[in-house]
């Protein structure tokens, strides 16, 4: 006699399965019936942007719209005039330097800004806490100071 496919396990999970479709199935009925309890709306259906940025559900007043040229509006970085051409010297002071690791940093006495040095870019050698005068390279990460000298 053969023995029959049918276990307890197998039944439990078919049992389970259609409970859970039951269930979805329920939920799904409770939701078109609260939405047509509330009137058939789900909430705002249409979004307006106001004169600030804003969503809002009402439309913008046609009063506050600004009117924009569009030839006003300027796209890309404007290019330098000539007589704002930027001195390529500046000045500064050794902040750290490892004359064995041959790198160190200069702080720019202009804006504060710390640039990296390498002993590739020395037209002197120097030290830390000296003055020095440089130029600037684009470097791999940023901003190199060469033509480092001593003042």
């Amino acid at each position: 006699m053969a023995k029959s496919q049918q276990t307890f396990n197998k039944s439990e999970k078919e049992k389970k399965r259609l409970k859970k479709r039951e269930d979805k199935r329920k939920k799904m009925e409770a939701r078109k019936a609260e939405k047509e309890a509330n009137g058939g709306s789900n909430g705002i259906q249409f979004a307006y942007v106001d004169h600030n940025g804003n969503l809002v559900d009402t439309p913008p007043d046609p009063d506050m719209k600004k009117k924009i040229d569009s030839e006003e509006i300027v796209l890309g970085v404007p290019k330098k005039e000539e007589g704002e051409q930027e001195d390529p010297i500046r000045q500064g002071k050794v902040s750290f330097f490892d004359t064995s690791k041959g790198f160190g940093f200069i702080i720019d006495s202009e804006n504060n800004e710390k640039y990296f040095c390498h002993v590739s870019g020395l037209k002197s050698q120097i030290a830390e806490n000296d003055k020095v005068s440089f130029e600037l390279e684009k470097g791999m990460k940023g901003m190199n100071a060469v033509n480092v000298t001593k003042i």
